[in-house]
């Protein structure tokens, strides 16, 4: 949904990842949220701008693009601009299966986290909501914001892999390798694997040198490959090897192989193919 007028800009979704319930990207220069509250969380990062706003009757101001606000829900909060070119934000609802509603007084007490690694997770997070068919890659990216914000919150620190990386990486490459083409989502496989989420996804690249959704993509790219030289149209590849259609299967074909599907598959020796290096995915740390 998109919704625009001279002095703002609106665009909201749902996407298809467990925990979030909406995405929200805005651009305000004259506005003023009354006192409300939200049953989700509200994480939000400033991509320009600066933005006053009260929380349990306490006043704060966030500035600049260094912090992340975290919201809690049930808790009456408002918002405004401050100056004349206004703010422009993201925002994800988190609904209790991220955090859990005990942790809403921590929250209270220190909305503003100053925390350029989380930042850095919830714009890479926000990148791929942006592509229909990413939903395994975001599901892990939210996975590792999780964790991250249960570091602010509840103290817990992340478990190094240890001697049993190698055999929970095997055994999650051999699931991914079952269901090239269906996937399947990261809480599922964690569950089958009687592993956290953000544990499962460091053994694996402790391993494989790559995060999951990266090898997996990687996958289907191999075997779109073989299909277009059988001669297969694009479209229809790209449905077979698990993608969400053509211009997903376009935009990872051409990062890794340094051209497009239809140029690839109309190569010929007398005229080959030419393949570009590019970097295969954006890691996450």
């Amino acid at each position: 949904m998109t919704a625009e007028h001279p002095r703002t800009s609106i665009r909201a979704w749902r996407p298809s990842v467990p925990g979030i319930a909406e995405v929200f990207h805005a651009h305000f220069t004259d506005h003023a949220y009354p006192a409300h509250t939200h049953d989700t969380w509200d994480l939000m990062i400033l991509d320009d701008g600066a933005v006053d706003f009260a929380l349990d009757r306490r006043r704060h101001d966030a500035t600049g693009t260094a912090d992340v606000l975290l919201l809690p829900p049930g808790v009456p909060h408002d918002g405004r601009t401050v100056t004349a070119a206004g703010f422009r934000k993201r925002v994800l609802y988190l609904d209790d299966s991220v955090l859990p509603q005990r942790l809403a007084d921590g929250a209270v007490d220190g909305p503003i986290l100053e925390d350029a690694l989380l930042r850095r997770r919830i714009h890479q997070l926000h990148g791929s909501l942006g592509h229909l068919g990413e939903e395994f890659e975001a599901e892990s990216r939210l996975s590792f914001i999780r964790e991250r914000l249960h570091v602010h919150l509840d103290a817990l620190r992340p478990r190094a892999p240890g001697l049993e990386a190698s055999r929970l990486a095997a055994a999650l490459r051999e699931l991914l390798d079952s269901r090239i083409s269906a996937g399947l989502p990261l809480q599922q496989a964690a569950t089958a694997l009687h592993a956290h989420p953000t544990h499962l996804i460091r053994c694996f690249k402790q391993t494989y040198g790559l995060p999951p959704h990266a090898y997996l993509t990687g996958k289907r790219i191999d075997r779109a490959r073989h299909l277009l030289l059988d001669g297969q149209r694009p479209a229809e590849v790209a449905t077979a090897v698990g993608f969400h259609d053509q211009a997903h299967l376009n935009r990872h074909f051409a990062r890794h192989v340094g051209t497009t599907p239809g140029r690839y598959g109309r190569g010929t020796p007398a005229s080959p193919v030419a393949i570009a290096r590019h970097p295969v995915d954006v890691p996450i740390r």
